[in-house]
């Protein structure tokens, strides 16, 4: 991954639009990003994390999807913007995010927030033209994961190296390093895998247990179905014999509840012969008593029908008036609407009448709307005066807008006055700065000659040291790879002849009876052969035969490995010669020191050129604004006197028009109500006058209807009319009364309840004692059948359900037995574990190890030879073992915790360390090639030989075109790193400047 170009806009500290040429400034190889405290150096590479993940690391992020990330110095139009340009896989890609941007309504008033933007945009070296990609940020994100190999989380700590991050990492604990470890690696697999197994443990000693105990639950059940006929076994889960002990119980008590079933049964059988004789004798008395009652009810109804012969005769009289004044109905209600309708004009008439004036408020109906007429046409006459009101107030704007100019063209003389008159100073200082500029451009040409062959040099030189001791370290792996391709191959020897000696176990597993042996064709197998512990199969020797294979390929790799250095080493030698790289890298500095003094100076050259040319541009801008103010002032004179007559004559119409109203519009509001008022009592009183009439004709009509049906007066026919509800209960009590007396006389007329009536009365009571003895007894004999029954049928399901429990534990304490045995060694507390070691934790030392020994090749070369990495899997206190970290002081022979380092000591320990995870992280996501590097602080605790030698290591990091860069506040690096990025902070935000670049 190289990265190219970076646009920052309203972005964090910078409130402008700023540009980061990387290409510029990876020329160098190394580059130095500086700048004050709270600058910004740190949101130049959030920027970087923000335009690849749509994040920033930490709680930079804030709340609201990024919202937090926009500059406080940004003006309120600027949205914030990322664009980063960079080449991965081979893919020259260009992203743009906008987050979140909270901004000023288009209409009305209050604030809007717009959403996130992204897009992805890939150049097309066929077409020459960049090509859109996507615009979802979901596919955007999957893609540049994809393409890098790498979280956000593994890119802060893989590119973007935080030293203190690592200076921790060095004193942690054994906990805290496997958090940072787990999330880099991504371990949570192995993470499951524990978990997994613990959760299998759990279930299957859960299951055995349970097994056991729902054994014992139907032995329990069995006893309750028993009775006493059945004695359990006093044997916990788990115990042996239990399920013997529980089965025979079981059979004794099966046999018992047969016997009893059957008694039972005869005992039922009796009692229902019994039961059948006294139901018949219970029925015939129930039966006459029955119609003996029967006949007795009816007598007593017909006696009360009796006594209400006067009302059923009062309330057909009541019927036949409502019936007649059904007729005179429609005449009521139509006088009744009437009424209504007058009573409510007559009150409309009244409010209408109290807002007009004492002079019209007993006036008819006509005068009423002759006046209305007469105010509505009064009100016509004002809108020419409307016309000339609005006018006027329109003169008014346009000679304030007048004025507004005035001024605004007054301003533009007096600032244009006050710039020209330093001309000629400021154009002489800027001609001055072009001149030098084209004079250090010239002495850039002659030093740039001289310039590269020395750094070719230098660069072999430092090649030709450090492939001297890669030569070793290669030949050192080249020896170890092949004494692994040893072991590996007498390991595999070894199981495989392991295997021969146990292949007849591996072959009777597959026998069955009645299917002839492939080695001897017998077809009964009565003593096949075992397989014993420690036994080999077929698996287990493909393994180690792949491990051998896998060795013996990590064995030719080495070698190959070991002749391309050295052939590395002889060309780097042939092109350095003999000469130290100490007197090369003077040379070449003194060379670049002076190329870079002059190429800072001729960097200058356009920029003033452009401040020259754009200083006389404004010149002339000036000097024209200045004449053309002039030219305006002039003219507004005439249109100014023009204005005043229109509003003077304008002003008078408007006197005549308003008469003693403060305004034409207050007039016309005046009779527009008068109007309004007029009419309206006009249509209240015309309204009243005609439901009066309608009312009077109403009541004729009544008095005529009332007097046709045979009533005197029309209040006696409303009396009489009966409502809905009223009629329905009249008609409901009649047909009652009538329905009642039709079934008493059905009932006395029936032939047997009148001779059951003559029969003496029926012993119900004592047939009813004799027939609930008789069920009584049925009952309890049936119960006691049921009983037997059912105790026999549980005593048979839980016999089944207990031989099944049986036969089903013995594989599951089998598997719980193999599961928790692999349970306690994945989570470190088995025997067999020495060192304690989780299996996540034992990943993580093998990933810690590797960090180890890639940090140890770069700390050699800090240290001068003196500090090793290492890890150690040795436990810590009552802990588990498995990463820990020390480091070994060659000058000592010792080895010691890293928290003993010093200050200096830690620093380039952690350094080594970052860069070592760097490159085991970049292995782990599929090799992506990482060609830019950026690493935080902690130089200023080195001397200066130290920072030499870190500087040497850093500056090996550029080999095949890679580029670091370096944010530190340490003042020597700037007179050591010429490609520099810098950022000045001030009120109105931070902005970026680049030097020494070309």
């Amino acid at each position: 991954m190289r990265l190219h170009r970076l646009d920052i806009t309203a972005f964090g500290p910078f409130g402008a639009s700023q540009s980061v040429d990387f290409d510029d400034l990876s020329a160098a190889g190394l580059f130095l990003l500086h700048g004050p405290t709270g600058a910004g150096k740190t949101s130049v590479l959030d920027a970087v994390c923000y335009a690849l993940y749509g994040s920033v690391p930490g709680a930079r992020q804030g709340s609201g999807q990024g919202m937090t990330l926009r500059s406080d110095h940004a003006a309120p139009g600027t949205r914030t913007e990322v664009r980063l340009e960079l080449t991965v896989a081979g893919r020259r890609l260009e992203i743009t995010r906008q987050p979140p941007w909270e901004r000023l309504k288009l209409r009305g008033k209050g604030t809007t927030v717009d959403k996130a933007q992204t897009w992805l945009r890939e150049y097309d070296p066929a077409t020459r033209a960049w090509k859109d990609l996507s615009r979802s940020h979901q596919e955007i994100g999957e893609e540049i994961t994809q393409l890098l190999g790498m979280s956000r989380e593994q890119f802060c700590q893989v590119v973007l190296l935080p030293q203190g991050d690592f200076a921790r990492f060095l004193r942690a604990d054994a906990e805290a390093r496997g958090k940072l470890l787990g999330r880099l690696f991504d371990t949570r697999r192995f993470a499951e895998v524990e978990k997994r197994l613990a959760e299998r443990r759990r279930a299957t000693e859960a299951q055995v247990r349970e097994g056991d105990a729902a054994l014992l639950a139907d032995a329990h059940r069995m006893q309750q179905a028993a009775g006493d006929t059945m004695e359990l076994p006093e044997l916990a889960p788990g115990e042996p014999g239990l399920a013997e002990a529980v089965l025979e119980a079981a059979a004794v008590a099966r046999a018992t509840a047969r016997e009893l079933l059957t008694i039972a049964d005869r005992r039922l059988t009796a009692a229902e012969s019994a039961r059948a004789a006294t139901g018949r004798e219970l029925a015939d008395a129930r039966e006459l008593d029955r119609l003996q009652s029967r006949f007795a009810e009816a007598r007593e109804r017909a006696a009360r029908l009796a006594e209400r012969s006067d009302a059923y005769r009062a309330a057909l009289e009541r019927m036949e008036r409502a019936r007649k004044a059904e007729a005179v109905a429609p005449a009521l209600e139509l006088r009744d609407a009437a009424d209504s309708e007058h009573r409510r004009t007559a009150d409309a008439e009244a409010r209408a009448r109290a807002l007009l004036p004492q002079t019209l408020a007993d006036a008819g109906a006509a005068p009423l709307a002759a006046a209305a007429r007469r105010a509505a046409e009064e009100l016509g006459g004002l809108e020419s005066a409307r016309r000339a009101e609005r006018r006027l107030a329109a003169l008014v704007e346009e000679r304030a807008g007048l004025d507004r100019q005035e001024r605004a063209d007054e301003e533009v003389r007096q600032e244009a006055e006050t710039w020209l008159a330093d001309w000629e100073t400021v154009r002489t200082g800027l001609q001055s700065r072009v001149d030098s500029a084209q004079e250090a451009a010239t002495r850039a040409e002659q030093l740039a000659v001289q310039r590269d062959p020395a750094r070719r040099r230098l660069t072999a030189a430092r090649q030709r040291d450090r492939l001297t001791d890669d030569t070793e370290a290669a030949r050192q792996r080249a020896l170890a790879a092949a004494e692994d391709a040893v072991e590996a191959r007498a390991h595999w020897l070894d199981l495989k002849e392991q295997r021969l000696h146990g292949i007849a176990a591996e072959l009777a597993a597959n026998l069955t009876d009645g299917t002839p042996c492939a080695v001897c064709g017998a077809t009964q197998h009565p003593a096949p052969a075992r397989k014993t512990a420690g036994h080999v199969d077929r698996e287990a020797e493909e393994r180690a035969l792949t491990a051998y294979q896998t060795a013996d390929e990590l064995r030719v790799q080495a070698e190959r490995r070991l002749g391309t250095v050295r052939e590395a080493l002889a060309a780097a030698t042939a092109e350095a010669g003999d000469a130290p790289t100490a007197q090369l890298a003077e040379e070449a500095e003194e060379l670049e020191g002076a190329y870079t003094r002059a190429r800072a100076t001729a960097s200058g050259l356009h920029a003033a050129q452009e401040e020259l040319r754009r200083a006389e541009g404004e010149r002339e801008q000036r000097v024209a604004a200045q004449q053309q103010a002039a030219v305006r002032s002039a003219s507004r004179v005439a249109g100014r006197d023009r204005l005043e007559r229109e509003q003077a004559a304008l002003e008078e119409e408007l006197a005549r028009a308003r008469g003693n109203a403060e305004s034409v519009t207050a007039r016309a509001a005046q009779l527009e109500r008068r109007a309004a008022l007029l009419t309206d009592a006009a249509d209240t009183a015309r309204a009243a006058e005609d439901t009066a009439r309608r009312l009077k004709d109403a009541d004729a009509r009544l008095a005529d209807a009332a007097f046709r049906a045979g009533f005197d007066t029309p209040a006696d026919a409303a009396a009489a009319l009966l409502d809905d509800t009223a009629h329905r209960e009249l008609q409901r009590r009649l047909d009652a009364w009538q329905s009642e007396d039709a079934a008493v006389r059905a009932v006395l007329a029936e032939p047997d309840t009148a001779d059951a009536a003559r029969r003496p009365p029926a012993d119900l009571t004592a047939a009813e004692r004799a027939a609930a003895d008789a069920d009584r007894r049925l009952r309890e004999a049936s119960s006691a059948r049921d009983a037997a029954d059912r105790c026999r049928a549980e005593l048979d399901r839980l016999s089944a359900h207990a031989a099944t429990s049986v036969r089903r534990l013995a594989p599951l304490r089998e598997e719980h037995t193999r599961v928790a045995r692999l349970a306690s060694l994945a989570a470190g507390t088995s025997a067999d574990n020495e060192r304690r070691m989780r299996l996540e934790s034992y990943v993580l030392a093998a990933r810690l190890e590797q960090v180890a020994a890639a940090a140890t090749a770069r700390l050699l070369r800090m240290s001068s030879g003196r500090y090793t990495l290492v890890h150690s899997d040795d436990r810590s206190g009552r802990g588990r073992s498995g990463l820990g970290l020390h480091v070994v002081d060659a000058w000592t022979g010792r080895e010691r915790d890293t928290a003993t380092l010093s200050g200096g000591e830690t620093f380039f320990a952690s350094l080594a360390l970052a860069l070592g995870l760097a490159d085991v992280v970049t292995d782990e996501a599929g090799g992506v090639r990482l060609d830019t590097l950026f690493i935080d602080e902690g130089f200023g605790s080195l001397d200066d030989q130290t920072l030499d030698e870190v500087l040497d290591v850093l500056d090996a990091l550029r080999e095949r075109d890679r580029s670091v860069g370096i944010v530190s506040h340490v003042p020597d690096l700037r007179r050591r790193i010429h490609a520099q990025l810098e950022v000045v902070k001030g009120r109105s935000g931070s902005v970026l400047r680049q030097r020494g670049t070309g």
